[in-house]
């Protein structure tokens, strides 16, 4: 019992003597993997005293990396031999580092040790600082291998190197440097250069591929300073404004500066650019190459220098700049927006309309390569290359020539218009009048450009299409489809004439409804829709009753968002969603009122009459489902042909009888909304409205809505009646 019990005493110590040691030999293991964590972040001073150990190469590479990480770029420098530092200064090497790295967007670093080597050096080394003492006369080297690997913004870069570290005594190891420390085969002589690589934005096509945005040619105007005028009579060191030293003709500058609108400064400013050479392109502006008086005007002062450049191209011009819109150089804010996304500091971004809708898939991405080149600008190296990639080409639904022929009826107003295909919902053209040229912005818009755009009365950057409108006796066709489709008036039901002057009662005081023009028959929906009557109108909004008119409108898509690819404002009922009054509801059933409509959205209603009370979604992005419906069954099949009848009439013998063409059958409605500042105003402005539709089968089926300002002493909107018709002629 005894021997037994001194045995598993005997085992118990060897045990214990085990586990001290398996314990001894994992915190040697954790404790060093700590350390070795630690010093890759830590930023305490490397540099150790004789009383503490050593932090060896391997170890001491990865806190220069990590330094390099966090831009620590002094911090890296003090890691450096005394040799080194004594070859480099530090405002050099910060310098050169951060311009290496930054302009790389050098990030994500990965690094690996392969290996340490030691050596011993017996003699003497170019490294030994002067007046270093060192009685063996030797000193310790050891050579780290690793291998290294980055993000930049041209792809990744990997390589394998080997860093030298020296022993200083009281101070621990140093690491060697030279430009090759930042890439093998960089010298100290060499560049880390950076090309982009262009991609093509995207083109624009309308639905028979002819272009609408794409690559064109303009003038670009600049200076070549060994070739330009200097003054005779000047002193070479005259001082000019702005501080800055020249010796040019100050007449010709004056004058370039003037036919192109800039500042006399700001050209010099770029003559003395640290870049500039005596034959250096210096480029001032670019103008259209259709400018030819002003091309040769710039020519006759000597020095001046024209080349032809691929720019975006808007072939439409201001036929269609509301529409396509157009791209300028990303802001600093833009491209703060939208970091990480492929944008750099030279991108073009989509400003305005299609350019900006479509962006996603016109945009181009830029590639880049990153190079060392030596000091003669030769190539070295290829450290890494992103190849281009261009932007996706689009085709929508709009017919160039349509556009063209649209906008050139309107041209001189202030209006817009929308031609659709009923049976699909396509839209054809879209126009808003006065506008601007969206080649001026792809250009550079000058102090005048823009003092004309935004002084203009006219407004010509006031997209209408977007907007919402008063609809005038557009609105009586909508008033129709609900009072027959909920059948609280019959179609065939005679109101009875009431004169030109209408009201219920007396409660209204001195408020009437008002209609133009008196006719024979019955007051039923073909008579009052063919001669614009607006009392019947008032009275069937009346009988509706205000809280299923609004009911009824909301079904149709008021106050809810268009779908469509542009953003459009939606449409109105009244400024509370409903009728707070009689007269109100009375007004807005022929279309006053505080009712506004969006003349797409006008467009979709319209087409119904003709897809049996189905009202199609409107698009512009030709791929796609043929046919795609916004408002399914907004009313019956029924009431869209007893509506439709109805408008067939209005161009038969009505008000849209000008719109008449022989041994067609073709439906529409007039209307002129009255915008004014006060119930009773006298005054005010008109808005003439005509909408127009083939209501018989057809290959070219054509919907146009078109709206024009003021044009209470121009026949109202029998002057939009006219040149409507003539889309119609050739359809």
């Amino acid at each position: 019992m005894h021997k037994r019990l001194k045995k598993s005493r005997i085992l118990i110590v060897v045990l214990c003597v085990v586990i001290l040691a398996v314990a001894i030999v994992v915190f040697e293991i954790f404790w060093h993997r700590s350390l070795l964590e630690y010093v890759r972040t830590s930023e305490i001073p490397f540099i150790q005293t004789q009383a503490e150990e050593i932090v060896q190469p391997d170890e001491l590479l990865l806190q220069y990396f990590s330094y390099l990480s966090n831009a620590q770029y002094e911090e890296m420098y003090e890691m450096l031999t005394l040799q080194s530092q004594s070859e480099v200064q530090k405002d050099d090497f910060i310098t050169r580092n951060r311009n290496i790295y930054t302009g790389i967007n050098a990030q994500n670093f990965v690094v690996s040790i392969e290996q340490v080597i030691e050596e011993i050096i017996e003699e003497t080394n170019q490294e030994q600082t002067v007046g270093q003492e060192d009685e063996e006369n030797k000193q310790d080297r050891k050579i780290v291998e690793y291998t290294v690997r980055m993000d930049t913004s041209a792809g990744e870069i990997s390589f394998a190197d080997r860093a030298v570290f020296y022993f200083y005594e009281n101070e621990g190891f140093r690491m060697s440097w030279s430009s090759r420390s930042i890439f093998p085969n960089l010298d100290d002589s060499d560049r880390v250069w950076i090309n982009t690589l262009p991609a093509q934005r995207g083109l624009i096509y309308d639905r028979n591929l002819e272009l609408l945005a794409g690559l064109g040619t303009a003038s670009s105007v600049g200076l070549v300073p060994g070739r330009l005028r200097t003054n005779e009579d000047a002193h070479q060191n005259e001082e000019q404004s702005g501080g800055e030293e020249t010796n040019f003709n100050k007449e010709d500058l004056a004058k370039v500066a003037e036919i192109l609108e800039m500042s006399v400064d700001g050209i010099i400013n770029r003559l003395n650019a640290s870049y500039v050479r005596d034959d250096t392109f210096v480029q001032l502006r670019t103008i259209s190459r259709d400018a030819q008086e002003t091309i040769d005007e710039l020519l006759t002062v000597q020095g001046v220098l024209i080349n032809s450049i691929a720019v975006r191209y808007y072939p439409l011009g201001e036929r269609a700049s509301h529409l396509i819109g157009y791209i300028q150089n990303i802001n600093a804010e833009e491209l703060e927006e939208l970091s990480g996304q492929g944008y750099h500091a030279n991108s073009v971004l989509g400003k305005a309309g299609l350019e900006r809708i479509f962006e996603e898939q016109l945009r181009a991405l830029d590639g880049q390569e990153i190079l060392i080149v030596d000091e003669n600008g030769e190539e070295k190296e290829v450290l890494a290359r992103r190849e281009p990639v261009d932007g996706n080409n689009i085709q929508i639904t709009i017919d160039k020539h349509m556009q063209t022929r649209l906008f050139d009826l309107f041209a001189t107003d202030r209006g817009c218009s929308v031609a659709m295909n009923p049976k699909t919902g396509e839209i054809l053209a879209l126009v808003s009048t006065p506008t601007y040229n969206a080649n001026d912005f792809v250009l550079g818009m000058t102090a005048s450009n823009w003092t004309a755009l935004y002084e203009d009365e006219n407004n010509p950057m006031f997209n209408r299409f977007r907007a919402v409108h008063c609809p005038g006796s557009t609105m009586k066709a909508i008033t129709a489809a609900i009072a027959v489709e909920t059948g609280i008036v019959p179609a065939d039901e005679d109101f009875g004439h009431s004169g030109l002057t209408w009201r219920p009662d007396d409660s209204w005081g001195g408020y009437y409804i008002r209609t133009t023009q008196e006719y024979s028959g019955p007051a039923n929906l073909v008579n009052a829709m063919a001669f614009s009557d607006n009392i019947y109108f008032a009275k069937s909004a009346l009988r509706i009753g205000a809280e299923k008119f609004a009911e009824e409108l909301v079904k149709m898509g008021f106050g809810e968002p268009i779908p469509f690819e542009y953003e459009l404002f939606p449409s109105v009922i009244s400024s509370t969603g409903g009728f707070t009054s009689d007269i109100l509801l009375a007004d807005s059933g022929y279309g006053q009122g505080e009712l506004l409509i969006n003349p797409i959205h006008l467009a979709a209603i319209y087409s119904a009459f003709v897809n049996n009370g189905n009202i199609l979604q409107p698009r512009l992005n030709i791929v796609g489902p043929e046919i795609g419906i916004w408002k399914e069954n907004a009313f019956s099949s029924e009431t869209a042909d007893i509506v439709l009848e109805s408008l067939v009439q209005v161009i038969e013998q009505g008000t849209g009888i000008d719109a008449r063409i022989p041994g067609r059958v073709l439906a529409g409605k007039t209307g002129t909304a009255e915008i004014k500042q006060y119930r009773g105003d006298q005054g005010g402005t008109e808005l003439g409205w005509f909408v127009m539709l083939t209501a018989e089968d057809t290959d070219n089926p054509l919907l146009v809505v078109s709206m024009v300002e003021d044009v209470e002493h121009r026949g109202g909107s029998r002057y939009v009646v006219e040149r409507v018709r003539t889309l119609f002629e050739d359809s």
